[in-house]
């Protein structure tokens, strides 16, 4: 039996035989916009200037706005909300429509475009 054993809030263990990130994501998130997968910890993201923790989509369009990016209404992405930073721009930040699947990555994406602005931490540091 090869695979990964993984155990759920009862203590109850499986076997995951070929493990995908996936198999490890569950369907309700318990910490909305942060990753789920076993052993992951949650993580927000933080506006560093005013060290306001981001809850939402209209809180992050605000702060964005605020640095000079623009909503993208792509019509092939529905599923997608984006925004962009300029005409003259290659920089776009897409991210799931849905903030329950707002990911570390997708935080990580926004701190990589805003350097010094944003940060990924963990709740506990907030």
């Amino acid at each position: 039996m090869s695979g990964v054993w993984i155990f759920d809030k009862n203590g109850v263990a499986r076997l995951i035989s070929n493990p995908t990130r996936e198999s490890f994501e569950e369907k309700d998130p318990i910490y909305p916009g942060t990753s789920t997968a076993p052993g992951a910890r949650p993580r927000v993201l933080v506006y560093r200037p005013t060290n306001q923790v981001i809850r939402s989509y209209s809180e992050l369009e605000q702060r964005l706005g605020e640095l000079g990016w623009t909503r993208y209404y792509n019509l092939d992405q529905p599923e997608l909300l984006q925004f962009h930073k300029s005409a003259n721009s290659c920089h776009l930040i897409s991210l799931p429509r849905n903030f329950a699947n707002f990911r570390s990555i997708h935080m990580y994406d926004i701190v990589v475009k805003n350097r010094s602005l944003f940060e990924v931490r963990d709740p506990s540091q907030t």
